[in-house]
């Protein structure tokens, strides 16, 4: 299943509300969600963002693609940084213990 992060519309006529959620990438904007992450209320001065990181970044880690918007929330959070800088670490250590040459009979 491709999942997305996107937004789910929610309050009135001229007072959006938005929800952020991970829902399958061929449901509906408004349809059901698999989980919600958190919400954005961009009527307010400064606008609002309240997102679980920890659940971002898992829906990141698994494959979850972010729409346009919510990537720029994402890395307005600093989510999106702390989650290239785990993977850069990762990579990083696994370079270490990789050995520099291939160990076979040519010795």
């Amino acid at each position: 299943m491709a999942t997305k992060i996107r937004l789910k519309r929610l309050g009135g006529k001229h007072d959006p509300h938005f929800r952020i959620v991970v829902m399958d990438s061929r449901t509906r904007r408004d349809g059901p969600a698999i989980e919600e992450l958190g919400h954005y209320d961009p009527t307010k001065n400064p606008p609002v963002v309240e997102i679980d990181h920890e659940r971002a970044k898992h829906w990141l880690h698994v494959g979850a693609q972010p729409s346009d918007t919510v990537r720029s929330l994402l890395a307005r959070q600093g989510i999106l940084a702390d989650l290239a800088q785990a993977r850069r670490s990762a990579s990083a250590s696994g370079a270490k213990n990789a050995p520099s040459e291939p160990q076979g009979e040519n010795s």
